[in-house]
């Protein structure tokens, strides 16, 4: 491959020096801000030698060339452009800065409520469960069991301010203990339960701002947005404190200032003002959500999977969190449900449909992914590449989400979407069966009528038949020729790779990253680690080990190139919590410490330890067949390779 053409055509597509923000790579990826996406050509930038994928994400435009290849091609490009590579942190900056407030607000949200999901999803699977078991056993509802297990069913939601107090703080960069507190102060005893509000006789009051006006004593229950608000003013005003007390007094004077400001503020002016703001756009969702002839659920439903595209789904987490916390029921997840199971039904029409063995095989996991409520891998692996897959899924997810606002279903938590969603709705089995057999018919027979095969005179596929070319040349070379067109001696018919971590091993389609869930770097498997050290996975030696200690390639002896990539994302951490023990060049045997990390650090810090091990020559083989049933012990053999 060439490096420099490959580079030369990178740049050409972004639109040249005066189009670039910043540079860097990580293990697989250029990422790069550009200046204007629209002189991008990004079709040009796809048919690039050796580029894998190309999208733009959280600001950066992201070219795939894969382990061993970027980090070159990324040498080029800088010295093409005349500038000096940036920090990942850089660039995240930068692209950051390019984004408009509007997506910056979206994402802060995301980065407030994608967190504390574990715990809702908790309470709201227990209050499910046990709604539908005493729907089937109607006793239980009296037992001493139920009444235990109910009052912690719905624990996240009574001091659900405490958490996103928790969250936001570390989002913004405050302490999150003083978040905990100003959570807890937004629904003291004190004050009257917001609950309570519609049956009580009166409801206190209290002088505000030295007489000027009064505000009710009520607390927030059922309220998000104004703790959210509430916290970032506090972390502010934290940050100014710092910066302007003494040390010697700023331990007790930053905390009392930051608290008591903060939570004066917070009851008389940011939650009046802003839990009437939330309390409209709620009362708006909702009225639109039960329009006549469920119509307002099937517009959310057709431009769910566009808002995805857009980066700005995660304002949905915010909207069902208010949701659940005024009503105790999330009317929002099934139309989720009917937008993501629709663009899996349409990503499968096409795999059933299509010729391509490659795409056959990338579409099928990736559709099977959106039926579990993941639908990066079908919408950007499969759909938005065959547009018209793609408004096929939208067609689905407005019919199956018409059907969701007619029924008037919803959930008892949020986070978990398609087929799982059975265990937040057990209360309405049969319409959400059939919200979702409504979107998958739907989207899956329009994609099939819309789906035609492309012409094999795509730049891809001039490509695959240049390298048929090659191929035969070779089949035709004389004896002692072989080795020197191809590089090297070809392995063994069958290779063994072994796992590089202790923990569950998972299908690399459940990898919650678009690219490696796509398979676009190749075939493998992942693993999700219960220890933090990482092994060689076979006898070979170490190609890449990357800077941030987050990623390593191997080669093994016959020829199988791997790279281990160490969570999703982790290459943010620059390296903080990493420690490499091998360098590149070295031999390693099957066993051999590579690399280790503080897994608990790294899980606290927000990131996903989710490792993708993935077969970056998968070409080279006609089985790449992982073993997901081992007991997930490190070098317990989990995949086996046979050549073409």
């Amino acid at each position: 491959m060439d490096y420099r053409k490959a580079a030369q055509g990178v740049y050409d597509g972004i639109g040249g020096r005066d189009n670039i923000v910043s540079a860097a790579h990580c293990a697989t990826r250029l990422r790069l801000v550009i200046a204007d996406n629209d002189k991008c050509d990004k079709e040009a930038i796809e048919n690039t030698e050796g580029v894998k994928g190309v999208f733009f994400s959280s600001g950066q435009l992201q070219v795939i060339f894969g382990t061993g290849t970027v980090n070159k091609v990324f040498e080029e490009f800088i010295s093409i452009a005349g500038i000096s590579g940036a920090s990942k942190e850089e660039v995240k900056q930068a692209a950051s800065a390019r984004q408009s407030p509007w997506k910056r607000m979206i994402k802060t949200l995301g980065d407030v409520f994608v967190p504390i999901i574990p715990a809702i999803v908790a309470s709201g699977l227990l209050m499910g469960l046990l709604e539908g078991l005493s729907k089937i056993f109607p006793a239980m509802a009296q037992s001493g069991t139920y009444t235990i297990i109910h009052l912690f069913s719905n624990a996240a939601f009574v001091f659900l301010p405490i958490l996103i107090g928790i969250s936001a703080a570390k989002t913004f960069g405050g302490n999150i203990y003083l978040g905990a507190v100003i959570g807890m102060i937004m629904i003291h005893t004190d004050l009257l339960n917001a609950w309570s509000v519609a049956s009580a006789e009166t409801i206190p009051t209290a002088a505000a701002w030295f007489g000027l006006y009064d505000i009710r004593l009520v607390g927030y229950q059922g309220h998000v947005i104004p703790v959210v608000i509430a916290v970032w003013f506090m972390s502010k005003l934290e940050k100014k404190l710092h910066k302007i007390i003494p040390e010697i007094i700023d331990l007790f004077v930053t905390p009392l200032v930051t608290v008591l400001v903060t939570g004066y503020v917070t009851l008389t002016i940011f939650g009046p003002v802003f839990s009437w703001i939330e309390t409209g756009v709620l009362n708006g969702v909702q009225y639109l959500i039960t329009l006549p002839f469920g119509i307002g659920s099937a517009l959310a439903g057709a431009i769910y999977a566009p808002t995805v595209v857009a980066g700005v789904h995660h304002m949905y987490n915010a909207l069902e969190a208010g949701l659940l916390s005024a009503n105790n029921l999330n009317t929002w997840m099934p139309i989720a449900t009917a937008a993501n199971v629709a663009q899996g039904a349409a990503a499968l029409a096409l795999a059933v449909k299509t010729k391509n063995k490659k795409l056959k095989s990338t579409a099928f996991p990736s559709s099977l992914s959106a039926f579990m409520g993941i639908t990066e891998p079908a919408i950007f692996g499969i759909n938005l590449r065959y547009t018209k897959c793609f408004a096929a899924g939208c067609i689905g997810g407005f019919c199956g989400a018409l059907v969701a606002g007619i029924t008037g279903i919803g959930a008892s938590a949020y986070g978990i979407t398609g087929i799982f969603g059975y265990l937040i709705t057990t209360e309405y089995a049969i319409p959400y069966t059939l919200v979702m057999a409504v979107s998958f018919a739907v989207a899956f027979g329009i994609s099939w009528l819309l789906y035609k095969e492309p012409k094999p005179e795509t730049a891809r596929e001039s490509k695959t038949m240049e390298a048929g070319k090659a191929a035969d040349e070779i089949s035709e070379a004389p004896d002692g020729a072989v080795q020197k067109m191809v590089g090297k001696e070809a392995g063994p018919a069958k290779e063994i790779v072994y796992s590089p971590l202790s923990g569950k091993v998972i299908p690399m389609r459940e990898v919650p990253d678009e690219t490696f869930a796509a398979e676009v770097l190749g075939k493998g498997f992942a693993v999700h680690p219960e220890e933090g050290t990482v092994t060689a996975p076979f006898d070979g030696t170490v190609e890449t080990v990357y800077e941030t200690g987050h990623a390593i390639g191997l080669t093994g002896k016959g020829g199988a190139e791997l790279l281990i990539h160490v969570g999703i994302n982790t290459v943010e951490l620059n390296g903080t919590y990493f420690e490499v023990h091998v360098s590149e060049g070295d031999e390693v045997k099957t066993g051999q410490v590579l690399l280790t990390f503080d897994l608990e650090k790294i899980r606290k810090a927000g990131y996903d330890l989710t490792t993708p091990v993935i077969v970056t020559n998968t070409d080279d083989y006609q089985t790449v067949a992982p073993n997901l049933s081992v007991t997930g012990k490190r070098s317990e053999p989990v995949l086996e390779l046979e050549r073409i």
